[in-house]
């Protein structure tokens, strides 16, 4: 693994990528070390609702094939398919997640009261259509920040949001009423360059008063 230290082409050269070297296998712990580095990333309440499922075998690469229909050129050739999910009830994780922080010495016990004492109301009254967009939101900022890791890596990823939904959480072993799927993050070495992704001016999609 070679990590690329070059903020430019980490960040702005970043190109449609359809089709990875199938020879280069990314090992489980790297892939876990990507994951714990992309997990910086901001957090409504710091709940994490993010949930992952790292496809890179065979088997788990053809129960995938029928969700993704037309994206099964990265799907044969990636080294993993990355399944984001969101937890509809990543609540159940606040008192360990603010526990950890005093441990840590990042947070007082008494601040973590109070925010314990202000999130779980919060919670309990926000209807599942409201919580759906929070973990939705969260875990679509988790996977821009893993493709910006797995770039620095030396790996390139394709987003992937064009996938059957309808019981690709039970295919995959998951609660379907409690983790709902986000995107799927293709992760390999290009073989080629892909193509450049034009983008509209920032003068026509801004404003300022």
């Amino acid at each position: 693994m070679m990590k690329n230290n070059n903020f430019s082409d980490v960040v702005f050269n970043r190109r449609s990528i359809r089709v990875y070297d199938e020879s280069i296998k990314i090992e489980r712990q790297e892939m876990l070390e990507m994951i714990n580095e992309a997990v910086k990333a901001p957090s409504s309440m710091n709940l994490q609702p993010w949930r992952f499922v790292v496809v890179d075998t065979p088997e788990g690469k053809e129960k995938l094939k029928p969700f993704i229909r037309f994206n099964t050129r990265q799907n044969d050739t990636s080294s993993a398919m990355l399944l984001i999910f969101g937890d509809m009830e990543s609540v159940e994780y606040a008192e360990e997640i603010y526990n950890a922080a005093v441990d840590a010495g990042t947070m007082s016990q008494e601040m973590r009261d109070k925010q314990m004492e202000a999130i779980i109301p919060i919670y309990q009254n926000l209807t599942r259509e409201k919580i759906n967009d929070v973990v939705k939101i969260d875990s679509s900022l988790f996977a821009m920040q893993m493709m910006l890791v797995a770039r620095h890596h030396g790996y390139d990823t394709n987003a992937i949001g064009g996938f059957i939904e309808d019981n690709l959480a039970e295919t995959f072993g998951l609660d379907s009423t409690r983790y709902v799927p986000v995107l799927i993050l293709s992760i390999g070495r290009a073989i080629d360059k892909g193509y450049e992704s034009m983008r509209l001016d920032a003068e026509r999609l801004t404003s300022f008063k």
